[in-house]
């Protein structure tokens, strides 16, 4: 087998070209997801690269509400309701040599671009400029896509036979709560370890926050401010909930401590209500996400305490004791935690301190992604790392560093060696 290094080098160019041409298709999903999404044309691309690439196997994998539906039942993780229309999977397998399996999960739909007047350069025409990749999605997260692909390619290119499978998943719906990873992994995807390809600053991630938001809703009695008496302010009832529920998080931040992650939180994120200033508000509703920490809390614990906190309050409330609040839990994610020390883990370390000759740096984020559904559904090791950072997703003038995805491209080929022979 030739150096790794050396063939990167040769082959930048064409490995920097396959990444320009994905991220020149418009692949954005709509109205998160609910409207539908654009993947087709992204994933009919990358259907004819692995095909080209020579894989053993290419299945297209149709998304159906009643998969998330399930999911949603069994694991509290879905998001019904969304338009599926011409919305598909892509997951390819190269066939290696016994060697354990290696999975790199990616996901191709993008945020759509906004106000295409913020971009310096058009969003779907891939920019080269000091050193860095612009356009919608080389952050997140074509450029771990494509990397993932090109580290199996380098691989051919260097002469190597893959010793363990290589299966590369291309999930759709994302954006839209990660529907695409929950299909796949209850359709039974699977791997001896699993990459997240989310862009992580060069650092390795092995723990993030779940997520759970709620909408609150109030009901008042109207009236002239001028006779305040005669009316009920459903802003003041929401009020006095909101008290109750900061001192819920300052409960949480007192209790909880992990590691890798910050501490829990619950943020007060709109309040809508009444509608004049000389009216009594007669309705009022806030809604709100709860970050919350891995193995130490759980869905189940911030929905009970949640909704406990909510109606205590209402109990005692003369008006709120007979027009109680209505609560709505109306999106979730769990909360991913990999074992620091799991020979995946470690397999990882390696592969990373002899391309770039130094120790990965270990860290969690606040941000959840499918890293979650891997270890907690498919119940595989899962790490995760990637080329891009939390800052450039969701933002104008998005781009990639291209030595990041070059870099990316030499440790995923090292660690689908190092791995396969543990």
């Amino acid at each position: 087998m030739r150096d790794l290094k050396e063939v990167l080098v040769e082959n930048r160019e064409t490995y920097i070209q396959k990444l320009k041409d994905l991220v020149a298709i418009d692949t954005h999903d709509l109205g998160h997801g609910i409207a539908g999404g654009l993947e087709k044309e992204g994933q009919e691309y990358m259907k004819a690269l692995f095909a080209e690439m020579g894989a053993s196997e290419i299945v297209e994998d149709q998304m159906k509400e009643e998969t998330i539906q399930e999911c949603l039942r069994r694991y509290n993780e879905g998001n019904p309701g969304h338009n599926y229309d011409g919305r598909y999977n892509v997951y390819a397998t190269f066939a290696g040599n016994g060697g354990k399996s290696i999975m790199f999960n990616s996901h191709i739909d993008t945020m759509p671009a906004g106000n295409e007047l913020d971009w310096r350069t058009p969003p779907h025409t891939p920019v080269i400029k000091d050193g860095r990749l612009y356009g919608l999605g080389a952050a997140d997260m074509k450029a771990g896509l494509m990397a993932s692909t090109m580290a199996v390619q380098l691989l051919r290119d260097a002469g190597c036979e893959l010793p363990g499978d290589v299966i590369i998943t291309s999930v759709c719906d994302e954006e839209g709560g990660g529907n695409g990873s929950m299909q796949a992994a209850m359709n039974g995807v699977r791997a001896d370890g699993v990459v997240n390809c989310e862009g992580t600053s060069g650092e390795l991630i092995l723990a993030h926050m779940g997520f759970v938001f709620f909408k609150v809703e109030f009901e008042g009695k109207a009236n002239h401010s001028g006779a305040k008496w005669l009316g009920v302010s459903a802003i003041e009832k929401a009020m006095k909930v909101i008290n109750a529920l900061s001192e819920l998080e300052h409960t949480w931040l007192l209790t909880y401590r992990h590691p890798l992650l910050p501490a829990p939180n619950l943020n007060i994120g709109t309040i809508h209500g009444g509608s004049a200033g000389s009216t009594v508000a007669g309705d009022c509703y806030f809604e709100t996400c709860i970050h919350y920490l891995p193995k130490q809390m759980s869905y189940d614990m911030v929905v009970k305490e949640f909704t406990d906190t909510v109606k205590g309050v209402a109990a005692y409330d003369p008006w709120m004791k007979d027009h109680p609040p209505k609560i709505t839990m109306y999106q979730a994610g769990g909360a991913f935690e990999m074992e620091t020390e799991h020979v995946f883990v470690n397999s990882f370390r390696e592969a990373f301190r002899k391309i770039k000759g130094v120790p990965v740096k270990t860290v969690g984020s606040p941000a959840g992604c499918d890293s979650r559904i891997w270890k907690n559904i498919a119940e595989c090791p899962t790490i995760q790392f990637g080329p891009g950072n939390l800052e450039q997703c969701h933002s104008p003038n998005e781009y990639v560093d291209l030595d990041a995805y070059l870099d990316c491209i030499l440790i995923y080929a090292q660690l689908i060696l190092t791995w396969a022979e543990k």
